[in-house]
């Protein structure tokens, strides 16, 4: 092992030592001067203590710690974290489950790997690097995954160019390996078709899975207003379980087709669904009073702290007004996918909204990601989604 190396200020290595990810530019004493973005380097405490090794990157995070223990990054040590992460999905019974063929395999820090998301597909493995260290290893991780998976991996894809900074000039959108032989996947049986290489994120929302199933609990013989509603998860598996009604809005012409094609991908529906391509925040002030469910999924109002003020007034509108408008005894799925909101502040947000209405309103349940999106709890930044079901009277 010869990485590198980069000395922290004394005491600053108390966040290593508590497994937390991240070293921050202010916390290092001493670095070569010519170490570029995405070089591996070990970090050491001000006494020469060995601490962890990491990705290297200029920036606020100049060090994304993959391993706390001396070794080699080597394709051994991809598939041993790999099989690590294949072997959670398998406790969690999503390895060659019938109903469910999509699912995280690897979710950042959650599975102790920085900067790295993998989206298994029905047979094909979709990769996100979100650091340009992490995609240096594109082709040993896909070899790990080749290894883990065996004849249940037909096609590899690297979607990363989104994710990774632009000055970097990386245009990584390609087959790694394979080819898909489907971009079909079932969810609790629903059918949805995958748009990994156009689609947001990699594809499909997997992180609401199980709330998906929970909005289905409550469905049955309800009106259902499903706004931000990308592929339309949440109106399939409404429709599917009984709803008479369901009007999924989103701002994307690309949305709403995709939304209209899921429909048709699942025949035994039975009840209507009309979508429309709208912006939803002004949209929702033109709604009627008579639907018994709505569903705020709006995408990351505040990426950074600078903007979470502004996030936070955005929720709070948008909140009161779906309060104001649901029919009596409606239920209301609301959420915020935006880091810098937690789950406090972002509660806090809500009963702004309620307060600003004057409804009675009842917390059925907290929600949060689902168990193949882990937190890892020595790294609470890998909490990001949360949300809250209300009974509004």
């Amino acid at each position: 092992m010869n990485y590198p190396k980069i000395i922290l200020k004394k005491g600053k290595e108390i966040s290593l030592i508590r497994k937390h990810h991240w070293v921050f530019s202010g916390a290092i004493a001493q670095m070569d001067s010519d170490l570029e973005s995405g070089q591996l380097v070990a970090v050491y405490s001000s006494r020469n203590t060995f601490l962890g090794i990491g990705h290297f990157s200029h920036g606020s995070i100049m060090v994304r710690i993959i391993s706390f223990e001396e070794e080699e990054i080597d394709l051994s040590f991809w598939k041993k974290r790999i099989q690590s992460a294949y072997e959670l999905r398998k406790a969690l019974e999503l390895i060659n489950n019938p109903e469910t063929n999509v699912y995280r395999l690897i979710h950042g820090e959650g599975d102790l790997l920085p900067g790295l998301i993998v989206d298994f597909y029905n047979g094909t493995a979709v990769i996100q690097a979100h650091h340009v260290g992490m995609h240096a290893h594109i082709r040993e991780i896909a070899e790990a995954i080749q290894e883990v998976y065996g004849k249940d991996i037909q096609g590899i894809y690297d979607k990363s160019s989104e994710t990774l900074p632009k000055n970097l000039g990386i245009s990584s959108n390609e087959w790694v390996w394979g080819q898909a032989s489907t971009d079909l996947v079932k969810e609790y049986g629903a059918a949805y078709k995958i748009d990994w290489e156009k689609g947001q994120k990699t594809g499909f929302f997997i992180d609401q899975r199980e709330n998906r199933k929970l909005l289905a609990s409550y469905s049955k013989g309800k009106k259902v207003l499903n706004t931000f509603c990308y592929s339309g998860g949440f109106s399939v598996l409404a429709l599917l379980e009984g709803a008479n009604e369901v009007h999924s809005v989103d701002i994307s012409p690309k949305a709403i087709e995709l939304t209209e094609e899921n429909i048709s991908l699942n025949p035994q529906i039975q009840g209507s669904h009309e979508s429309k391509v709208a912006d939803v925040v002004k949209y929702i002030r033109e709604i009627g009073d008579d639907y018994d469910l709505i569903v705020l999924d709006p995408p990351a109002f505040a990426k950074n702290i600078k903007a979470r003020h502004n996030a936070v007034q955005a929720y709070k509108r948008l909140n009161a007004e779906a309060l104001k408008k649901i029919k009596s005894g409606g239920i209301l799925f609301t959420f915020s996918c935006s880091q810098v909101v937690d789950k406090i502040l972002f509660a806090n947000t809500i009963t702004a909204a309620a307060m600003e209405t004057g409804r009675k309103v009842k917390v059925l349940h907290h929600l949060s990601q689902p168990a193949d999106h882990p937190i890892n709890i020595y790294h609470p930044e890998t909490e990001y989604l949360k949300g809250l079901v209300l009974y509004v009277e």
